[in-house]
Parts: structure tokens; C-alpha cells; sequence
């Protein structure tokens, strides 16, 4: 009888050193590539939460059409571990052969790749829908996703003025001096979400707000606004009205927005309807439809898709694996 073949295990310091951000940011671009032409499988993500020490899970998974693998990805963001010096994300990607469905790898990352290509996605937002200019730029939230918001976005547009805002004013100056001392010296840290997005061009929003954090009239006409928190029901980080009255509404993936982001609350609130979305992320990367053409102001909602796990886990276990059988050949 023949033997299923061995699982191969990469730990998350390998990973690291291996994907690049130009990994992620070409990964992000071929996974909404396939969205957008229509050959990606991604079945509904399935997600539960631990209200009891704001913990919640994320299960995702996607084929891309004509690879040799499909992926399953789980993902924990557990907020009180702050509390205890811990990071707030952790979990691991699966591999599997797509011809005969046997497993082929475990990516034990440590969430860190659903950190990369969130950010990733991200960067590939702001590179079609902001205008190719020196940006000035806000950012709610200083956790992991919101200092890898920054870096993936320093790789496609130069950023002229920085506004920072935490919901904790320790970590928000702490975070500005890290910013400083890193070349940044004039990263502006606020006390409010509304002041650090006054008057900013691209507005990035990564945090794990259940309420609001900008509301009407905050906001300058012809702003990008990247939001990445709301991916589950209950979270929320612009009011249901800021969305409805943007311009352009972009989605990773419309369905799953209208279940899980920024839009399903204006869906609900009965502001706007799931056919009033502009455009997909992966019809923009495709130049079916234009991304930022004039100061409309665009709002572009986020969640995360499979294939979006499925493109960066499949790099990064080809470029391990590689790495190995030519050690193995020496």
C-alpha cells in the first residue's frame, strides 16, 4: 500500500526570514487577481469569539484555480492578552495537495503571515485608490496590524505627514517615539480618532472597535479611507452613515462585507444596499473599473479573504520547501 506522503512543518522564525514584504505585496495582487476573474473557490469564513476574555477565531480557506494546493487558515486575536504582556494574535496555515487532498505542510506562523498579507492588501488598496502623491495619512490603532499598515504602505506611496491615535494615550506615545526614532520625526500622536483624521488623504483603520470611532463630518471630501477591523458582525469603526455617503464603496469580497464589515452596517441600518458597492478590490487590480479617479471620496472595506490566505501561504511554502531541497542537493 502506498504510504501518504510526509507533512513538512515550518516554524514561524523560517517564515519570517523567508517572506518578504514584495512577497506579500505580489501575493495580495494574485489572490485578488483570482477573485476578480473568477477563479478562486473561498467558502464563508466561519469565526466564533470568547466574550469572556475578548477572544475570537477565524477560519478561512480558499483554492485558487489551477495551483497544485488549497489552504486553511485558523486565526486567534485574543485583546486581553495585552493585559498580560502577550501578543494579541496567533495561529497557524495548513497545506494541502489539491489533486488527492492530503495535507503537504503546516505553516505554525503564528498568525504572523494573516498579519503580512492583511497589510499587504492593505498597501495594494492604497496603491489603486489613493492618488500617487506624497499622502498625508492617519492611522487608528498602533497593535501589529496598524505598524505593518505603515510599513506596506511606505513600499507604494511616499508619505508626507503622520497622524497616530490608540484608544490607550500610553501606547499611542510609545508608538510615536518608536516612529521617531525610526526616522519619523514628525509623526503627530492624538487623543482623539476624529483629530488624527482631520484633513487627512488616506485614513487607515485597524483596530477592534464595537462602536464608531469616526462619525459624519470628520472626514475631508476626497479622502481614501482603508478599514481593516470590522471583520466580524459586531465590529465596527465608521459610523453606518460615513459609509453610505462615500463616493466609491470598495470590497475584498461583496458577499462577505455585507455579513461581516463596514458595509453590513449600512446595509442594516437600511442606508444603502449590497448593489450600491462600486467595485471589488480584484476588479480594480484588473482595470475593469477605475480606482481613484478624481477627489471622490472612496471607501474601501476590508475583511480578509481565503484567497488572500490561500496566495500567501502558498508562497511561503514553496519558497521553505525550496529552500530545503536545495540543502538537501548540497
Amino acid at each position: 500500500m502506498n504510504q501518504r506522503p510526509s507533512i513538512k512543518v515550518f516554524d514561524e522564525w523560517r517564515i519570517r526570514k523567508a517572506i518578504t514584504d514584495q512577497h506579500a505585496l505580489a501575493s495580495a495582487e494574485r489572490a485578488f487577481r483570482a477573485l476578480g476573474n473568477g477563479l478562486a473557490s473561498v467558502p464563508p469564513p466561519l469565526g466564533w469569539e470568547f466574550p469572556h476574555v475578548n477572544g475570537e477565531v477565524h477560519l478561512k480557506g480558499a483554492h485558487l484555480h489551477g495551483s497544485s494546493m488549497f489552504t486553511f487558515k485558523v486565526a486567534t486575536g485574543f485583546y486581553s492578552n495585552v493585559e498580560m504582556g502577550l501578543p494579541t494574535g496567533s495561529g497557524f496555515v495548513l497545506i494541502f495537495d489539491a489533486e488527492t487532498g492530503f495535507p503537504r505542510g503546516i505553516l505554525a506562523d503564528n498568525g504572523y503571515l494573516t498579519d503580512l498579507r492583511t497589510a499587504a492588501a492593505g498597501g495594494l488598496a492604497a496603491s489603486r485608490l489613493t492618488h500617487a502623491k506624497p499622502l498625508k495619512v492617519a492611522i487608528l490603532g498602533a497593535g501589529v496590524q496598524g505598524q505593518l499598515q505603515l510599513r506596506l504602505l511606505s513600499r507604494v506611496r511616499e508619505i508626507a505627514s503622520l497622524s497616530v491615535w490608540t484608544r490607550s494615550w500610553s501606547r499611542t506615545l510609545q508608538w510615536k517615539e518608536k516612529l521617531v526614532e525610526a526616522g519619523r520625526p514628525d509623526v503627530v500622536a492624538c487623543d482623539d480618532p476624529e483629530l488624527a483624521v482631520a484633513g487627512a488623504d488616506l485614513v487607515i483603520t485597524a483596530t477592534p472597535a464595537r462602536t464608531p470611532l469616526i462619525g459624519d463630518g470628520a472626514l475631508k471630501k476626497g479622502v481614501t479611507v482603508i478599514a481593516i477591523g470590522s471583520d466580524g458582525p459586531a465590529k465596527q469603526e465608521l459610523a453606518a452613515s460615513v459609509v453610505a455617503s462615500a463616493d466609491k464603496i470598495v470590497t475584498d469580497l461583496t458577499s462577505q462585507c455585507i455579513g461581516l464589515g463596514e458595509l453590513h452596517h449600512a446595509v442594516a441600518a437600511g442606508l444603502m444596499a449590497g448593489n450600491d458597492v462600486y467595485a471589488e478590490l480584484g476588479e480594480i487590480v484588473l482595470d475593469t473599473k477605475p480606482g481613484r479617479e478624481a477627489d471622490e471620496t472612496i471607501i474601501c472595506d476590508l475583511t480578509g479573504v481565503g484567497a488572500q490566505d490561500a496566495a500567501i501561504g502558498e508562497a511561503a511554502f514553496l519558497e521553505l520547501a525550496g529552500q530545503d531541497a536545495r540543502a538537501g542537493a548540497h
